[in-house]
């Protein structure tokens, strides 16, 4: 499959048509054509099949896309077909949900522990995960092929435990912490989870006048 460089906008849509035909495979949905996707999406047709000729297309003409088959190249394209091993830094509120999440595991993607500098913690487990201190953190990633870390911590410690991360291996973070990182070579995904809220409240007061 020919991959071209795409923009961050048609990767941030990938994660979105990946959830939609999921959907569509559990309901049934065989096949499906670009503009009743784009309908049920919210976006255009023609939208829909430039994102898709990004990857290569994968439709036919005058039959549309085969639900199952499409599912399948986006899974790859996100390179979903592999197992990743994480970390998580925090284990407080967001830390704790993200060890009970069970999503995460429809996606080949399993938190192994949780990292924290709490003594009434350390030691305990969280949905079966263990909860080790934060020195412990490097020596972990090293040993058990951590490939994903995730911070869930305060802010003041959010950089030194990304460098740490950094240094020991991961090959990418996200970030929970409320801030941006900066400095760091792996790809960051940093997730601000007020941001949408605060998105909400404007578009709430402003009378729908805003672009989709």
């Amino acid at each position: 499959m020919e991959v071209r460089k795409v923009s961050e906008a048609v990767i941030r849509r990938l994660p979105k048509y990946y959830r939609h035909l999921l959907i569509l495979q559990k309901t049934g949905v065989e096949r499906i054509s670009s503009g009743k996707l784009a309908q049920q999406m919210r976006l255009n047709a023609s939208q829909v099949r430039q994102d898709f000729n990004c990857f290569g297309g994968f439709g036919q003409q005058g039959y549309g896309y085969n639900v199952s088959t499409l599912l399948s190249e986006i899974k790859n394209i996100l390179s979903l077909n592999q197992p990743y091993r994480a970390v998580v830094v925090g284990a407080g509120n967001i830390g704790t949900a993200l060890a009970n999440f069970e999503g995460f595991e429809r996606d080949s993607i399993a938190i192994e522990a949780l990292f924290d500098i709490d003594p009434a913690l350390i030691g305990s487990s969280i949905n079966g995960k263990p909860v080790l201190h934060t020195d412990e953190l490097e020596t972990y990633i090293k040993k058990n092929g951590i490939s994903i870390g995730i911070i869930a911590a305060r802010r003041s410690a959010a950089q030194n435990i990304a460098d740490r991360m950094q240094a020991a291996g991961v090959r990418g973070i996200w970030n929970f912490a409320p801030m941006d990182l900066t400095e760091v070579e792996v790809p960051v995904e940093n997730l601000h989870m007020t941001d949408s809220l605060l998105c909400l409240c404007y578009k709430m007061n402003q009378n729908n006048l805003y672009e989709e």
